[in-house]
């Protein structure tokens, strides 16, 4: 797994937290998956707030020399999904974290703490 997996799953981490992100959960799916080093997976309250997090994480990888890959679901903003190839990020809706219910799906790879990650 790679210094860069890390530090884009901490930067995309921050983003969500700094617009209040619900229920922010990173799995490491290195050792299961060839997708990706983590899946994040967190929700909004509404559509406004989703698409928000959206933009953030987008920007502030962005920013560090990281640009998304692809963002699917944008306009309907009940799961928007962020491919940063090491790194993908799912923000969801309520409704629909319950309905696709990723952590259950993928609970072979590590759920870690974000602090497992570094400074």
């Amino acid at each position: 797994m790679s210094e860069n997996a890390k530090q884009l799953a901490k930067l995309a981490i921050e983003a969500l937290e700094d617009k209040k992100a619900v229920d922010i959960k990173v799995i490491d799916i290195s050792e299961v998956s060839v997708l990706a080093d983590y899946f994040i997976i967190a929700n909004g309250n509404n559509r406004s707030q989703i698409q928000a997090l959206s933009d953030a994480v987008c920007e502030k990888l962005g920013k560090a020399g990281y640009p998304e890959r692809e963002v699917e679901g944008y306009n309907t903003a009940n799961w928007i999904l962020i491919d940063f190839g090491d790194v993908i990020v799912h923000i969801f809706d309520q409704k629909d974290r319950l309905l696709y219910d990723l952590e259950r799906i993928w609970r072979d790879g590590k759920q870690i703490d974000s602090a497992e990650l570094g400074d």
